[in-house]
């Protein structure tokens, strides 16, 4: 893919990874259990055969998928979510969120499965290891930060 964000920003160098269209919903179809190729070809409704490689063949290069052959002959492969792929799991749950409050219909909902009351994302700190408001959260420079240094 095309890297089409060059700013110091991790939204825009993440959306340079998932932000090509399909590519968000070929994880998440993953991620819910569809393997195949003819399984994500036949979910995932309008997209060609053609374009669902070529995302399949970035998403194994950016290592948020991997591949394992189920079937030598002909060779016919799985794909997997790597644990940074599976690391992607909480956008989709705020994804949902959001669209359960913005949308003019609501899909799906998230509900707890003990009472079936709807749930909310949270904010957790593991040091303090409590909940934290997100009144009392900054988004602080990584370059100036040693937090993040790796």
């Amino acid at each position: 893919m095309k890297e089409r964000y060059k700013l110091p920003c991790n939204i825009a160098q993440t959306l340079n990874i998932v932000g090509d269209r399909w590519t968000l919903l070929i994880l998440h179809d993953i991620l819910i259990g569809h393997q195949t190729f003819n399984e994500l070809k036949k979910n995932l409704e309008g997209i060609s055969a053609n374009l669902l490689s070529d995302r399949l063949k970035h998403l194994e290069k950016a290592g948020l998928v991997e591949t394992e052959v189920y079937t030598k002959h002909p060779p016919r492969y799985q794909y997997k979510l790597t644990e940074s792929g599976r690391d992607l799991e909480p956008v989709f749950d705020a994804l949902l969120l959001w669209g359960r409050d913005h949308l003019d219909h609501c899909y799906k909902k998230m509900v707890h499965s003990d009472c079936q009351h709807e749930v909310e994302l949270s904010y957790y700190c593991p040091s303090c290891k409590k909940t934290v408001d997100k009144s009392e959260i900054d988004t602080v420079s990584a370059v100036t930060s040693d937090l993040y240094t790796r």
